[in-house]
């Protein structure tokens, strides 16, 4: 909602928000903009001589006293991503990147080729590319990535959002289950997926990896769309049959060679690791190509990609510790950006600090693979969310674990980890703002708490 604020200001609109929980990046955003924000919900803070009121979708039920504000006093209102789609996106080429996981790397991935390569794209990003330093812009090219996530448009439209986009250009990059809150099971999230399918013309394409099962029964209820496969490196060998392949020239993906139907076409040299960011790399340059720009051309502007905040974002480097900020929120996203790093730094010590705040997570639905997720980690530190319904200690539970619901705790124990443990690296990983563990962990590795 905040990006899709920057963009409304930048169409010309007088903005201004309300929120719950507000912290950075996208609060600096927003204030640099010059767009009012206000905390917490009620009625107060809502505008009442605006002309349209856009409703987000989380934690904003019947009840919310914004919501009511908005029903009894009669005001115009729609859902952010309706919005988008009537006001923003027409007439524009929508290259859309959906999936489980991976959307906000691969959309900043695309976007950064784009603009590399001298198109000025338009973006819409649920995090902010460093390579840009902003979530949203409109741009001044036909063409307009977005991260298309499945997660249900507002409280009075249960389809996903999106749905309201209209691609030209879909990159799925995979489909696992999650959104335990809103989806019953795999079948109803591939059900939203098979409605966007629906809404790609014939003359758009389709990019996937070569082999995701969940996908391919997607497919398999109908597609009308030209398809193009990028090679799943998390796959057997033998399903290899893609377009666009890679091969590794170092064991932690920071450096690979592109094949694109048999052909060399490219070196990516990276800061980034982890296969997973290899597959996004694929689909990035698969997307960039239907729009015209040539593969080789896509891999040097991947070479000076830098990466997206909060995903496996540096925010302390010494000689002694290393601190990343990282947004994994499922545990296949733990296990690859944990694989990553290792293979990155060998047998140097890793501490891996963690809160499952996503409504799966709580709801237990991954509980049996918790523990597995963080077994390349010499260290995990988890943080246990109150009130759960089943017994999360016991999931999570081994010799190199320890739970905790104390913020301070936490800050302790990777105090001390750092201090015996050198070089050290401390993975944080939240999809929210954990208390503000990140910046009391700097402050105390640099001695300013």
């Amino acid at each position: 909602m905040g990006s899709i604020a920057l963009l409304a200001k930048e169409l010309g609109y007088q903005v201004s928000g309300c929120d719950e929980n507000v912290y950075p990046p996208m609060s600096t955003q927003l204030e640099n903009a010059g767009i009012a924000l206000s905390s917490p919900y009620s009625a107060e803070n809502i505008a009442k001589d605006a002309d349209l009121i856009l409703i987000g979708n989380a934690g904003l039920p019947r009840g919310n006293p914004a919501v009511e504000a908005v029903l009894d006093q009669g005001l115009p209102y729609t859902s952010g991503a309706e919005w988008l789609g009537r006001y923003a996106l027409q007439d524009r080429w929508v290259i859309a990147v959906a999936g489980t996981h991976g959307k906000t790397t691969t959309s900043s991935m695309i976007a950064w080729i784009l603009d590399y390569a001298g198109l000025n794209p338009g973006f819409l990003i649920g995090g902010v590319p460093s390579n840009f330093g902003e979530s949203a812009r409109m741009g001044s090219a036909p063409f307009f990535v977005i991260e298309a996530d499945e997660y249900d448009t507002s409280y009075f439209d249960r389809r996903s959002k999106f749905l309201h986009y209209r691609p030209k250009t879909a990159v799925l990059n995979n489909l696992e289950y999650d959104h335990a809150d809103i989806f019953p099971d795999l079948a109803s999230i591939q059900n939203q997926f098979h409605l966007l399918l629906r809404t790609i013309p014939a003359t758009g394409l389709i990019i996937h990896p070569t082999y995701d099962e969940n996908l391919q029964m997607v497919f398999d209820q109908g597609c009308w769309t030209p398809r193009l496969s990028f090679a799943n490196t998390f796959a057997d060998d033998s399903k290899q049959q893609a377009a666009f392949c890679a091969q590794l020239l170092t064991e932690d993906a920071s450096h690979f060679k592109i094949t694109v139907n048999g052909r060399d076409s490219g070196v990516v040299q990276w800061g980034l690791t982890g296969r997973h960011n290899m597959n996004n790399a694929l689909a990035a340059i698969a997307a960039a190509r239907h729009i015209g720009v040539k593969p080789q051309l896509a891999t040097d502007a991947l070479c000076e990609f830098i990466g997206v905040k909060k995903r496996m974002e540096v925010i302390h480097d010494t000689s002694e510790v290393r601190v990343y900020d990282d947004f994994a929120h499922h545990p296949s996203a733990i296990a690859s950006t944990l694989d990553g790093l290792r293979k990155q730094v060998g047998d140097e010590q890793i501490l891996a600090i963690i809160e499952p705040a996503s409504h799966t997570m709580k709801k237990g639905t991954h509980e049996t693979v918790l523990a597995q997720s963080v077994e390349l980690a010499d260290q995990t530190i988890w943080f246990e969310p109150p009130n759960l319904s089943w017994d999360f200690a016991t999931a999570v539970s081994s010799p190199t674990t320890r739970v905790t619901r104390d913020i301070d705790d936490i800050i302790t124990w990777a105090t001390q980890f750092a201090s015996q443990s050198q070089p050290a690296h401390i993975v944080i990983m939240s999809n929210g703002s954990f208390g503000g563990v990140h910046t009391s962990i700097k402050k105390r590795l640099q001695g300013t708490q």
